[in-house]
């Protein structure tokens, strides 16, 4: 039974804490509530001798008290308090005294454990199933031993904080969200950021603007600005157009230093959204495995951006790319293993692509696919058709009995290089010939797969182990006249995630817009509490 699963199944046991016998020895009692409530993972933790696990003598352990502190600070991880009672400790731990019941024992230990065993889940492998939102996020999950871990590592344990740390997951960008949202949580404890007036047109450079001591007051918050850069009051210039230029490269934004709509809308989002954002990537970090059979290569859809990493999870590579449209052609968030790649590919246009778009523009312009580098084929690829369209040939086009494929080349769709990780979406990586569009702040302009800025780099980085394969051989092929296919010596772990937060390895923390709406729909899930949904065992 996987640890989500286990956490699900013990929600009904807190039923039972307030059904104790108040007489008798702490083992008996405790046995009643466990075996009466037909809960296998806390039979698990308590059998065969039904001990106390968190009181000795009529006093908690300091295990205890630092599992309960835990509890407390548990927003920090990006969790919620209230999941393991938070808020009643206080009341449960004065309850705890020499005169104390067997049955208030026996309540106090069963409760602290199954809130451990909720605590430890969500902290191992998040609270939702990610199932729930990307069906092709079928990641093995790792699969644990709540009872035992706990039995055998927190209820003797010297340093309690060091043991839950190693159940997190280990990469530094996780770390780095845990810094940030401590101090973004401060901030929003603290008061929060002065809001700025409205605007009717955006403030430029060098513009008076009465705000502008309250706008510097903020950017000196949120890291933008240094403490002792000069503000001149009443005036938008110097080192306050710099600082907005920081800001708008955090956000996703034109760094154009112009204070528009978009730049004063991100300037005045409360500091509780963006700690509910660092959150949300804290908890899909967690759906991940915690470790790889080699380095992956991850894209981040609201980012528009990959990054290959090394066996440290330190950068190696990274570049711009552009994704599915949010209307209609979404990047499907899933994980793969890349096993091949293609220089000088064909582009088999999707039926979709032939009817919807290709079929109206021969329409209009006959000799379309011919000056495109088109062919129209069978399905067997014989027989291809060239020169202009005849109506016959448009029709079929239009009911797929006749299929087109783009001819390799620098004007093929998918550029000079494609990078298959086989998926049920038949989603892949590869090149394009609209390079413009990597100069664009939002890049969702595809039809779903991965378009990247620099191709040539990620099959240098792929293929640096395979011999002979260097960077002028790559090259060489890119432009060359055949189209060849490399199949990988090992495959490469890919992962195509949503985090609208991330924390960059100088610290630098970068905002993007829920441009799918992932965010919410996380959201909303786990707004209404335990149980969260679990997947099935």
């Amino acid at each position: 039974m996987n640890c989500l699963w286990q956490v699900f199944v013990l929600t009904v046991a807190f039923l039972a804490i307030r059904q104790a016998h108040p007489n008798g020895d702490g083992r008996a009692v405790l046995k009643q509530l466990v075996v009466g409530n037909q809960q296998a993972a806390i039979r698990a933790f308590y059998e065969p001798a039904y001990d106390l696990a968190w009181v000795r003598g009529d006093r908690p352990t300091g295990q205890a008290y630092a599992l309960i502190q835990a509890f407390r600070s548990a927003a920090t991880k990006g969790l919620n308090p209230d999941d393991y009672d938070a808020s009643l400790w206080s009341a449960r731990l004065d309850q705890l005294h020499p005169q104390s019941s067997a049955a208030v024992l026996a309540q106090f230990d069963l409760a602290l454990t199954i809130s451990v065993i909720r605590y430890v889940s969500d902290l191992h492998t998040g609270r939702a199933n990610p199932r729930m939102f990307h069906s092709g996020f079928d990641l093995d999950r790792e699969r644990c031993d709540l009872p035992r871990f706990i039995r055998s590592r927190l209820t003797n344990a010297i340093d309690v904080t060091a043991v839950l740390e190693k159940i997190e997951p280990p990469f530094p960008g996780y770390w780095r969200t845990q810094t940030v949202l401590r101090r973004y949580l401060e901030l929003t404890t603290d008061g929060g950021m002065p809001k700025l007036a409205a605007i009717r047109s955006p403030i430029e450079p060098g513009s008076e603007y009465p705000d502008a001591e309250k706008l510097g007051r903020l950017l000196r918050t949120l890291g933008d600005l240094s403490a002792h850069a000069l503000v001149t009051d009443g005036r938008y210039q110097g080192d306050l157009v710099d600082a907005v230029k920081h800001f708008q490269s955090r956000h996703g934004l034109d760094v154009d230093g112009r204070i528009g709509a978009e730049t004063f809308r991100q300037l005045n989002t409360l500091l509780s959204t963006r700690a509910r954002q660092l959150a949300l990537t804290l908890e899909r970090y967690r759906w991940v495995p915690h470790q790889f059979g080699a380095p992956p290569i991850v894209v981040n859809i609201p980012e528009f951006r990959l990054r290959a990493f090394d066996a440290s999870y330190t950068t190696e590579l990274e570049m711009k790319v552009v994704v599915g449209r949010a209307y209609g052609h979404r990047t499907p968030v899933f994980a793969g293993e890349m096993r091949s790649v293609v220089f000088r590919p064909y582009w088999e246009v999707p039926l979709s692509i032939q009817r919807n778009e290709i079929a109206p523009r021969v329409l209009r312009d006959r000799f379309y696919l011919a000056r495109n580098g088109y062919e129209v084929v069978s399905p067997a690829r014989k027989g291809a058709a060239q020169g202009p369209i005849e109506e016959s040939v448009l029709a079929q086009l239009r009911s797929g009995n006749l299929r087109i494929h783009q001819l390799p080349g620098s004007n093929n769709a998918l550029g000079l290089v494609k990078f298959v990780f086989p998926n049920k979406y038949n989603v892949y990586m590869h090149g394009t010939p609209a390079t413009q569009l990597f100069s664009k702040s939002r890049r969702d302009f595809s039809h779903g797969c991965i378009r990247l800025e620099k191709p040539e780099a990620l099959a240098a980085l792929v293929l640096r182990d395979k011999p002979g394969w260097n960077s002028a051989r790559i090259a060489e092929t890119m432009y060359g006249a055949k189209t060849i296919t490399l199949t990988l010596d090992r495959p490469i772990p890919v992962l195509i995630v949503y985090a609208t937060a991330v924390v960059q390895e100088n610290g630098d923390v970068h905002f993007f817009d829920d441009i799918y709406g992932h965010d919410a729909a996380l959201e909303r899930v786990l707004a209404a509490g335990y149980p969260y949904p679990k997947p099935l065992p």
